[in-house]
Parts: structure tokens; sequence; C-alpha cells
């Protein structure tokens, strides 16, 4: 498998497969939502989106980045959002980096979100499509965030079904400058149980896609084939 590993202002054509990677924290975030129910994750622009669609659509749950804010129901902390029920509620979602990377490549013709908790998910997806090229988004710090190409590298390695010790790979993460900006409680709506949360290796046992939806891009979970269901190679 050909892999790249881009900075969303690297990206100059649209790839064929993309793995959008944000740990700290949309993706972790969106994993967590499905986790607790949510049908489908709308992928938005910008925050006016957000609320623009809020008002259309009351029972949808909007979510930023940053503190909370008038007409927002929650921010992008895993922490926050466990104890959140989303049973069959669509969220709307909006954050600095993971959502303008997705974004970005929404004419891939397969678009996957992905963080350290569906890491094996992922990669067993793109085993079972039998991808030949695959470009993994950095998302954090201009393409540059280390937990985020840590757990882009690891993903990669795990798709071409490498055993692949994920050790290094999470102490990569949980020493980047993220994690600590979150530990240090330097950027806000943070908990304190985020980047334990965000470094929680296979949490959940779904791949998440990304496809447009009229004409919205929605993000929704993917249950994939165990091993032990994979055809023979």
């Amino acid at each position: 498998m050909d892999t790249r590993f881009l900075g969303i202002a690297e990206l100059v054509e649209a790839p064929s497969v993309a793995v959008v990677v944000d740990v700290m924290r949309a993706f972790t975030v969106a994993a967590w939502a499905f986790a607790q129910g949510a049908e489908k994750i709308v992928l938005a622009g910008s925050l006016d989106e957000v609320l623009a669609l809020k008002t259309r659509h009351t029972e949808w749950v909007a979510l930023k980045d940053g503190p909370p804010a008038p007409g927002f129901d929650t921010v992008n902390s895993p922490g926050l959002l466990r104890s959140m029920s989303l049973d069959g509620r669509t969220v709307v979602q909006k954050t600095t980096a993971g959502t303008v990377g997705a974004l970005a490549v929404k004419e891939a013709s397969l678009v996957l979100c992905a963080g350290f908790v569906v890491a094996e998910a992922t990669a067993r997806l793109l085993r079972t499509r039998a991808c030949d090229s695959v470009t993994f988004v950095v998302t954090g710090e201009d393409g540059h965030a280390d937990e985020d190409l840590a757990c882009a590298q690891y993903i990669a390695r795990r798709a071409t079904g490498a055993e692949t010790d994920a050790v290094e790979f999470l102490r990569r993460a949980g020493e980047s400058r993220a994690a600590s900006e979150l530990a240090q409680g330097v950027r806000q709506g943070v908990h304190p149980d985020d980047v334990a949360l965000c470094l929680e290796l296979d949490r959940f046992p779904f791949a998440m896609v990304a496809t447009f939806e009229d004409p919205l891009m929605a993000l929704r979970p993917c249950v994939v084939p165990s091993l032990t269901d994979e055809p023979s190679t």
C-alpha cells in the first residue's frame, strides 16, 4: 500500500482514499458520540453553519471547540460528551482542524475519520477495501501535530497487516504539544480525562466513514468484520 502523510495545506488534489486524523480531539469526540447513540455527525464548515443548521433542526446537537457558547449544546471534549445520551440524535460538529481536514478531501472516493480509539477498525477497513494508495491527512499544527502523525503512521502499518507495537506511537501522542496543552488547561472546554480518553487504543469496534448527504458531509460509524471473518491471503 502506497501511503502519503500530508497536512491540510498540502492537499493540492483530491486523493482516491483519505484517512483524516485528529486525535485530540475531534475524531475521538466523534467516536464517543457514536458510542453514546448518535446516528450521524454532520461536519460543518463554520460556526455560523452549525448555528443555522441548529435553527432549522432544533433537535440536533451542536458542538464546537473551545468554551461553551450560546446556541451550542456541548464542546469538543470526550470527557464531557461521554455523559450525554445521544440516542438517535444528529450531531453537528465544527472544530479547528479535524472537520476542516475532512471537508478538504470531500471529493475523495473514500473518506475515513480516525483517532487511536478507532485505529484497528480503520486499518481493517482499509485492508478489506484493498486500498492501493492512501493519503493520511495530519490535521493538527499545519500537518506537524505528532499525536496525529503517530496515529496515522500506526494505522498505516496496521493496514498492511503487519504486527505493530502501539506503545511508541501512543508515547509520542502522550508527549505531544496538544496533550500538554490539554493537561495544563491551555485549551478551553477541557475535561481532566480528555488526554487519557484520546489515547485509548481501539476503544471502539467501528471505523467512521464520511459521505455526502443532501448536500452536507456526514460521518457515520461502519462496523468492520473481525479478523477471523476476513478472507485468508
